[in-house]
């Protein structure tokens, strides 16, 4: 089964063609970092103008690294949301449109779900795991039992992991996206120089919330000079990635052993960062646990992921109807 996967829900356009749910003939992204690095995050419209711009070549791209052309497809798999409506639309409006006129069956992808599976296209991964989705939009915990079988066990009451990177790194003017900039920053500096807060959530233990260690960010910088802090930027992004790892890691671990998992996996773009991995390795060895990382590449939003899924439901008989529309806040 040869399927066509496209992602379009935020900023990265990308088109992938995965052959038989294993093999990755094409993935090709093209980011619009330069583009919104100037607004410190992106900015919807002109995400979804760059993405009427780009999403034809790098379809086009796509089949011909590939070697094929939509005559040989099976199936095209499309993400529908969550994410940016504008976003969504453009690469759904063309997944429709060749899926109409080539006479193929096409589904819409849940790009959480995608983020849950995209482990699968590198490595084997025995069903049940506990799952923690990271991103700039998401910090979700799940017990993924089978494909389509979901159990939340938690998420962010407030800001996403990956938002509250974004935030701090504009706070300190690092530029976007933040993620990058601390965790490189940080590899120079000292994690225990200050102890800013970690929250726990007692009454819902595999929930997260990273707003109040933005706020202590913020305040602390406000409490200095300065010229004094920004002498101690790297002291600072160390600090403030050792907080945010400890909140993502404490009810991650402790999911997996309450619910009698073994294996934990991580996914979405935070899932990069090199301390997570890191340190989430060293306590999960503790308890004898097993963790898995996806590449880097498929960590961040990317059309391959879309396409494995796409294969698991067109596998199983789904074709969705044109009736299907752009839902931004889809949910799993």
């Amino acid at each position: 089964m040869l399927v066509l996967g496209i992602e379009t829900s935020c900023d990265d356009t990308a088109a992938a063609v995965l052959l038989d749910g294993r093999t990755i003939l094409a993935n090709v992204v093209s980011s619009q970092d330069q583009i919104h690095g100037a607004y410190g995050g992106v900015v919807p419209e002109l995400a979804s103008r760059q993405h009427l711009r780009n999403i034809l070549p790098i379809v086009d791209s796509a089949l011909g690294k590939a070697g094929v052309s939509v005559r040989d497809l099976s199936g095209i798999a499309v993400t529908r949301g969550p994410g940016l409506v504008g976003s969504l639309l453009v690469g759904l409006s063309v997944a429709k449109g060749m899926a109409f006129r080539w006479g193929m069956p096409y589904v819409g992808v849940n790009h959480l779900e995608a983020h849950l599976l995209a482990i699968h296209l590198e490595h084997e991964v025995s069903f049940p795991y506990v799952a923690l989705l990271a991103s700039g939009g998401h910090t979700l915990l799940y017990c993924v039992q089978d494909v389509g079988e979901y159990l939340y066990l938690g998420g962010t009451r407030d800001d996403a992991a990956g938002e509250a990177y974004d935030k701090v790194a504009k706070m300190m003017g690092l530029g976007y996206p933040g993620g990058r900039v601390i965790d490189h920053l940080a590899k120079t500096g000292n994690r225990e120089a200050i102890r800013f807060p970690r929250a726990r959530l007692k009454k819902s233990p595999y929930d997260f919330s990273f707003s109040g260690i933005k706020t202590s960010v913020l305040q602390y910088l406000k409490s200095q000079d300065q010229h004094a802090w920004k002498a101690r930027v790297p002291d600072i992004a160390a600090s403030f990635q050792e907080a945010v790892v400890d909140m993502l890691i404490n009810p991650t671990v402790n999911a997996a052993i309450a619910h009698n998992v073994n294996r934990i996996v991580l996914s979405g773009g935070v899932a990069a960062n090199s301390r997570l991995r890191e340190k989430i390795n060293e306590s999960a060895a503790t308890e004898n646990l097993q963790v898995y990382f996806p590449s880097a590449k498929f960590c961040t939003d990317n059309a391959a992921m879309i396409a494995l899924t796409g294969h698991h439901w067109i596998n199983r008989g789904r074709r969705d109807d044109f009736a299907v529309n752009a839902d931004a806040d889809l949910t799993l």
